[in-house]
């Protein structure tokens, strides 16, 4: 059986070497390899950590090595990563066994003899000179492991005393949030179910019907997920739903539907009445919103495969409310993507034309005096205020409806964009426009 660190270790290569997303990868290598309770803990943890400060890592490396991290093998690098994370930021890990385990690891998965000495001197140096006090960096990048050009991005549009917030919020834990599915059960009676498992149950502190949940173990593997009674989903999402107000009844567009969650959320709130037409442009992804949906009851949802940039005559003026999660950046969920930061900024900026043929096209599907909602995952203004400001400029019969949210969120006029370290929850921007009618 696999060790946590090899685990962690395997996950890191791919991720440089194959451009596999860690947490994808990471889920499946832990169920393939048995990894269970503890070490399935330590190895997302270390995986995570080394992510979200690699940049910071590095800069330490780089500093007391002999060989510069860039020409380092990719496994010895990465050893050397998870190994300091362990030092610096793990304080119930022994100094010996982050060092040791580090050189047993890269003695079996680097081809270069002498990369266990080197792995650690590294690391014996740097243990010994924290006890002196390790120098920091100046950089904002280099302090919070975000690209220079990301933190520019950030500081053009946030102001200069909560660009560290935000950056420190990306490198902190998201919470694990439950969506109770009130078509089943209600929040009281699914804590107590989670609860009687040995799950940690709080109810979120503003979101009805929202719990956040620790210890959970394998989610998949228990009852209350197995029956459907709740589906997982950041609050940010909910509230894109909350601020479109499907309502019983109606007929609904989701037009980039996959995963599902804005379909299950909207399909809860209409009661599990009208349809909701659940579409995606991959059929793989139209799967797994049919399981999502047959595992809750939402047997409202239908769904299909479409390219929500190409228009289809058959679906204009058909609907009430039409949803367009569009294909963004991704730049809100660092924290749960650590590793999307450091994705090639150059394929990015192709993303707001993308965006731009979706809506347009979309919007021909809504009704006169229906609704069409605008959201990303991402905090870039060019995908999100921009693209919203170019449509209704084309587009007099739309007009930003004013919507009210609950919580600390409020009132919006019509645009509002979330962010990690003002409310917890997912970078994401949400616009409600309606149709003249």
């Amino acid at each position: 059986m696999s060790t946590a660190r090899a685990v962690a270790l395997e996950c890191l290569v791919s991720g440089e070497k194959q451009g596999a997303w860690s947490d994808g990868y990471l889920k499946k290598a832990i169920r393939q390899t048995g990894l269970s309770g503890r070490d399935a803990g330590l190895c997302t943890q270390i995986v995570y950590g080394s992510l979200q400060n690699k940049l910071l890592l590095d800069w330490y490396i780089d500093r007391y090595s002999s060989v510069p991290t860039e020409k380092m093998e990719s496994a010895v690098r990465n050893t050397l990563r998870l190994g300091l994370y362990q030092l610096l930021f793990l304080d119930r890990v022994p100094v010996h066994a982050a060092v040791n385990e580090s050189v047993t690891l890269v003695k079996t998965k680097s081809r270069n003899p002498r990369a266990a000495g080197l792995v650690n001197a590294v690391l014996r140096t740097i243990d010994k000179e924290r006890g002196f006090g390790l120098p920091e960096p100046e950089e904002l990048s280099i302090r919070f492991s975000h690209p220079a050009w990301l933190v520019k991005e950030f500081s053009d549009t946030l102001p200069a005393d909560e660009l560290e917030a935000l950056l420190a919020a990306d490198n902190a834990p998201a919470p694990i949030v439950a969506q109770v599915n009130t078509l089943k059960t209600s929040p009281a009676a699914l804590t107590a179910e989670l609860t009687a498992a040995g799950v940690a149950v709080s109810p979120h502190p503003w979101l009805p019907d929202c719990l956040e949940l620790a210890e959970t173990g394998s989610l998949e593997e228990l009852a209350a997920f197995r029956d459907g009674k709740f589906y997982i989903q950041d609050a940010a999402a909910k509230l894109a739903i909350l601020a479109a107000a499907p309502k019983p009844g109606m007929c609904v567009l989701d037009a980039c539907a996959a995963p599902g969650g804005k379909s299950f959320a909207a399909a809860i709130a209409m009661e599990g009445t009208g349809e909701i037409c659940a579409n995606d442009i991959h059929p793989h992804k139209k799967k797994l919103i049919e399981a999502g949906a047959a595992r809750l009851g939402a047997t409202n949802i239908k769904t299909g495969i479409m390219d929500a940039k190409r228009f289809d005559p058959a679906m204009e003026n058909a609907f009430d409310l039409v949803i367009a999660d569009v294909p963004c950046s991704g730049l809100g969920i660092i924290r749960k993507k650590p590793d999307i930061r450091y994705k090639d900024p150059e394929p990015i900026k192709g993303l707001p034309q993308v965006q731009r043929a979706i809506l347009e096209t979309v919007s021909r599907y809504v009704r006169p005096g229906g609704t069409l909602l605008y959201s990303t995952c991402t905090l870039l203004r060019r995908e999100n205020e921009d693209v919203v400001a170019g449509f209704l400029t084309g587009h007099r019969d739309y007009a930003l409806e004013k919507f009210v949210l609950p919580g600390p969120i409020g009132a919006a006029e019509g645009m509002l964009t979330l962010w990690p370290h003002r409310h917890g929850t997912d970078g994401f921007f949400i616009t409600k426009l309606r149709k003249r009618g």
